[in-house]
């Protein structure tokens, strides 16, 4: 039981609360609001900082799957022995353990979208986590999040090897896909036959036999998508294919989400049409190669434009594998966002493209009780994040 007064309360549902309070019992917030009329119960403990937050959101990682030293031990967030594998499952490859969950967490990170890496045409399947939790069990939100493909140079093969263009790229998962949607045809056929139907050829009556295909893992998984019960989390930098992915969406009637974008303020208006929320890269990624024509500016045109935005650590090659999105938002602030617009980017904006704003996101009963205490302005750099809350317990209290 836990309470958690701020100089600034700021609940991202609402207007900010100066000197606010809020009240967490039984992991659930029972109460907020300006601490003057709120009693802290008996027996509460109770935390201080000069600026509560909701617990922030990191919308798209490796955290877990990619480990920081580096090794082969520690790097499960990418397979390539395949180009398309849609049915490796993000959960059996996540570490709790894994001491770069601690380090985001130390920055008020409570909730990670966290898998598979861009880098394979389909490269897996993608989870939501709080960055808590003995278990992968104890730390699940959402099991499958989403399916992380990748266009563009960054899944192309070299050596004669598939994909090697852009064409072969959608040539073979239009293959998949249709090969999907045949696979989901035919287990509903054999759901819906009468059981006399599927007895009447062994009787000789001429009639075909309805049968349930085999399993087959890679288009369960595929299925799901075309189903809609998960998106496909589609990274894409160049305006082509960005525009690739629009139309694979229109083709198959998917739900997508386009990560990245590094190029998507030159499609504004066709992302809002489609009503494609976009995870942008982080702001200090290296603005080379794919990502040459990158901007700071870009969350502000796409989130004044009325497209649904939100930011990442994302995915590098190196050294440690992660960035910590409290220092990509504060890039953002300065650059078009503002202090609020910022924060929006990794907390309710977060929970509204992952589909989890129902628990986290912002500050209100009922929800979860995460929070992300600082000594000042969070997107400060003389600031200190100096504790998290998850569910109700300091799950780091350290001045970082």
């Amino acid at each position: 039981q836990l309470a958690v007064r701020g100089r600034k309360v700021y609940t991202m549902a609402g207007p900010v609360v100066e000197d606010g309070i809020v009240i967490i019992r039984d992991g659930k917030i029972s109460a907020i609001g300006k601490a003057a009329d709120i009693a802290v119960p008996d027996g509460f403990k109770v935390l201080e900082a000069a600026v509560v937050t909701p617990g922030l959101i990191d919308a798209h990682s490796v955290v877990g799957l990619a480990g920081y030293f580096n090794q082969d031990h520690d790097q499960d967030q990418l397979e390539r022995s395949s180009p398309i594998q849609p049915e490796l499952r993000a959960i059996d490859s996540y570490n709790t353990r894994e001491p770069l969950i601690e380090w985001v967490r130390g920055y008020g990170v409570t909730t990670l979208h966290t898998g598979h890496a861009p880098g394979e045409l389909i490269s897996g399947q993608t989870m939501i986590v709080k960055t808590r939790g003995n278990t992968v069990d104890e730390a699940i939100l959402v099991p499958t999040a989403g399916i992380a493909l990748t266009l563009g140079p960054s899944s192309t093969r070299g050596g004669g090897k598939s994909p090697g263009s852009r064409g072969k790229q959608m040539a073979m998962l239009r293959a998949k896909l249709l090969e999907a949607k045949a696979y989901m045809e035919s287990l509903e056929k054999a759901a819906k036959a009468p059981e006399k139907k599927k007895d009447e050829k062994a009787e000789g009556k001429g009639e075909k036999k309805i049968t349930r295909p085999p399993v087959n893992l890679a288009l369960e998984a595929l299925s799901s998508a075309l189903r809609k019960e998960v998106p496909l989390v589609i990274t894409a930098h160049r305006a082509q294919d960005i525009a690739t992915a629009l139309r694979l969406r229109r083709e198959f009637d998917l739900r997508i989400i386009l990560d990245g974008g590094a190029e998507a303020y030159l499609l504004t208006e066709e992302l809002k049409k489609a009503d494609v929320p976009v995870i942008i890269h982080p702001s200090m990624a290296r603005f080379s190669g794919e990502l040459e024509n990158a901007s700071f500016e870009t969350a502000s045109l796409l989130k004044k434009a009325g497209v649904r935005v939100t930011i990442q650590s994302g995915y590098e090659s190196y050294v440690p594998k992660t960035r910590v999105v409290l220092f990509e938002a504060a890039v953002a602030a300065a650059n078009g966002l503002g202090f609020e617009g910022a924060l929006e980017l990794i907390t309710s904006s977060a929970a509204d493209v992952l589909g989890i704003s129902r628990r986290v996101g912002s500050l209100a009963v009922g929800k979860d009780g995460d929070l992300a205490l600082f000594d000042g302005d969070p997107f400060e750099y003389s600031t200190h994040c100096i504790g998290t809350v998850i569910e109700g317990q300091v799950v780091s209290d350290s001045r970082r």
